[in-house]
């Protein structure tokens, strides 16, 4: 006779020797499994994760620095079959309590084997690749013994020497130096391009104001033209009209001269009993020819 026995995925169980001796080991996550009396062993391993807070203190780095780092690691025993049957050779019968002391004694002496091979600046600043190097050196081993490093983090890094604090200073006032080279240099560009900024802006007014005399200057230059060639017109429309004006005078003058003659001629034909016809033909005689008439200018 035997028993069913149950356990959940959060572990596993481990079901040893049987009848007629066997020393087969069956194991089971998350099922069941049939377990003689008397003949056969029972136990039962965890699969939760497990939470390891390393702590390395006052160890010396490459330079010779002493610091003190911390982390936070999440373990827990693999699944797969060979693995699992490794860890329950290794951590069967062990409480929890026990499981992690070993594995977190295998990770601090990883931890500081690696911090002895890093400098203060290196583990200081690049927490990340130095979490990853522990990882990478670490699992092989932990996988050894069954176990999975799920994560790893640095926590903290500090010194009793205020070694940190100093660099930090340093950081800090070479970040401020930077910072005023920074504005100075910021403030010498703004200066510059405010005097290319000027220099454009006088170039455009004295291109504008050359444009504008310019065009003034063609502009006198037409009206001046323009009045010229109206005082011209005019002054030629004035010599025209005085000319036709002439013309008329010797006009009318022409014809108050062949009446004055005319006058005169009938006045001695009266006198001198000469007929109209022999005063007209005397007076036609007498009358100036006007092509040779030159007006007066």
């Amino acid at each position: 006779m035997g028993n069913c026995h149950t356990v959940g995925p959060n572990e596993a169980l481990v079901v040893s020797g049987g009848c007629c001796g066997s020393d087969q080991k069956t194991y089971v996550v998350g099922g069941w499994a049939w377990a003689w009396w008397f003949v056969s062993d029972t136990q039962r391993i965890t699969l939760e994760i497990m939470t390891l807070q390393p702590k390395c203190e006052d160890v010396e780095t490459a330079e010779g620095v002493a610091i003190t780092v911390t982390g936070v690691a999440q373990v827990k025993v693999m699944t797969d079959g060979d693995l699992l049957a490794i860890a329950c050779e290794q951590f069967l019968g062990k409480s929890v309590m026990e499981i992690k002391s070993v594995v977190l004694q295998t990770l601090e002496g990883h931890l500081r084997s690696i911090l002895g091979t890093l400098t203060v600046e290196q583990i200081y600043q690049d927490r990340d690749q130095f979490a990853q190097l522990v990882r990478e050196v670490a699992a092989p081993d932990v996988g050894r013994m069954g176990i999975e490093i799920l994560s790893f983090t640095i926590k903290d890094v500090y010194d009793k020497v205020e070694y940190l604090s100093s660099l930090g200073k340093t950081q800090t006032a070479a970040v401020r130096r930077d910072a005023d080279i920074g504005v100075a240099e910021a403030e010498r560009d703004a200066g510059i391009r405010e005097a290319e900024c000027k220099k454009e802006m006088m170039d455009v007014k004295f291109q504008a104001d050359t444009k504008m005399a310019d065009s003034k200057r063609e502009l006198e230059m037409q009206k001046a033209a323009f009045n010229q060639e109206v005082n011209t017109k005019k002054a030629e429309a004035q010599l025209a009209y005085e000319l036709q004006a002439a013309k008329e005078q010797q006009k009318i003058r022409l014809e108050e001269i062949e009446i004055e003659v005319v006058q005169r001629k009938k006045a001695q034909g009266w006198r001198g009993g000469d007929t109209p016809r022999t005063g007209r033909q005397s007076a036609a005689r007498h009358r100036p020819n006007p092509l040779h008439y030159r007006a007066p200018l």
